[in-house]
């Protein structure tokens, strides 16, 4: 039911335009008021900064059981995972799979996964040119995530990157993105019901352990494939996107690359700033519980809202500095909504953050100029993200 005072938009954020270019649309969101009425989809939407992180941070009016997606028929299929839950299943699930994942338990992996960073780099160092979400962005998630959860070594991995796509994909409308994920949807179903079979995943592993919790009863057998899954998209496709757009922003700011070299204490916030200037999710829904007010208008129980992270991280309401200019000495980096914020941030994020700092870092040391070619955008429904971007890495060496 619409309520009369709040402004009803013919704006569609799903478009492909408005996918490869969303900023002008999410300003124009943003200026119509606190909440619009999309009216291609018969929803609300939030784009300014503070009531999303109002939202996010209601999880009680702000409804995650029913699914986060915009299409209703989608979201009655998504269920059992943590970012589909609420208290208190939710805090079991993702339970589950964040203590795997949080600082203090990847702290045993820093070394290995510097390590591995400063392969990667090398190996590219020595390329004339390279691709910056194929050779760089996929290269760590495509790695590290299936060895931590004792994947088979020959089995599952190429397609990885596919399923995570399609399942965020389906977290949109009902549009030819999402319906040609709909085989791969299956296929991750499928593969993920025969990891759940005890002896097919590594032993020791994070994957074994959430098999054995169910052996033990502890959970229900029939939750491991969506627990499985909550290891991968949120490890996979927001990492992927945030490493490439490291490259993309970094190279098109040669000083402040000049600054990270100088002073590597700038890595950290400089990857926030990254998240917060290319947020790697676009945004989900929440459905409300009861009536709440929001911004100041009041939205009925039983709507559903969709919370545009994107937009709120260029919201220049909240930002002091100018929210368009991309600068890692931003004092307010870190409250970026990027990642989500409250109970449901993204669960990988941390793992995100180590890989992050570990490339910049091993960068820091061999790379002195990133030269970025023409990007090519992603058209994604959830996603924001590269597809493809040439890059060469200078060493100031060698004629390069």
């Amino acid at each position: 039911m619409l309520t009369t005072d709040i402004p009803s938009t013919r704006i569609d954020p799903y478009t492909d335009q408005s996918i490869l270019s969303p900023y002008q649309d999410y300003r124009a969101l943003r200026d119509l008021g606190p909440v619009v009425w999309l009216e291609k989809y018969e929803l609300y939407a939030s784009a300014r900064y503070e009531q999303v992180y109002d939202a996010l941070h209601d999880h009680e009016s702000f409804s995650s059981a029913s699914g986060v997606g915009v299409t209703e028929q989608l979201n009655k299929a998504q269920h059992g995972s943590s970012l589909t839950s609420d208290p208190p299943y939710h805090d079991l699930v993702r339970g589950l799979v964040a203590k795997h994942l949080t600082p203090k338990a990847l702290a045993q992996f820093h070394t290995y996964i510097q390590d591995w960073a400063d392969q990667v780099v090398d190996e590219l160092v020595e390329k004339d040119t390279f691709d910056a979400v194929t050779d760089f962005g996929q290269a760590f998630p495509l790695k590290i995530v299936p060895d931590l959860l004792g994947w088979p070594i020959d089995e599952g991995r190429e397609r990885l990157l596919h399923w995570a796509a399609a399942g965020f994909n389906a977290f949109g409308p009902l549009n030819e993105r999402t319906r040609a994920g709909f085989p791969l949807l299956k296929e991750m179903g499928e593969f993920l019901h025969r990891m759940s079979v005890p002896g097919n995943l590594r032993p020791d592993s994070w994957g074994a352990e959430l098999v054995a919790e169910a052996q033990a009863g502890r959970i229900g057998n029939e939750l491991l494939p969506a627990l499985l899954g909550d290891f991968l998209g949120p490890s996979m496709d927001t990492s992927v996107s945030a490493l490439a757009a490291s490259l993309w922003l970094l190279g098109s700011h040669p000083q402040q690359w000049d600054a990270i070299r100088a002073d590597r204490a700038l890595i950290p916030r400089a990857f926030n700033e990254i998240v917060r200037f290319e947020s790697p999710l676009r945004g989900f829904t929440r459905l409300l519980t009861r009536e709440r007010d929001l911004g100041g208008v009041q939205l009925p129980a039983g709507s559903r809202v969709l919370l545009l992270y994107g937009s709120a991280n260029r919201d220049e309401r909240h930002w002091e500095q100018d929210p368009d200019v991309f600068d890692i000495t931003r004092a307010q980096a870190a409250e970026h909504l990027g990642f989500g914020h409250g109970i449901h941030g993204c669960v990988g994020q941390a793992l995100s953050r180590l890989e992050a700092q570990a490339l910049l870092n091993s960068l820091a040391s061999k790379v002195v100029r990133i030269e970025v070619g023409e990007p090519v955008w992603r058209l994604h429904n959830t996603v924001r993200g590269l597809e493809s971007l040439p890059v060469t890495f200078h060493t100031g060496g060698g004629g390069r």
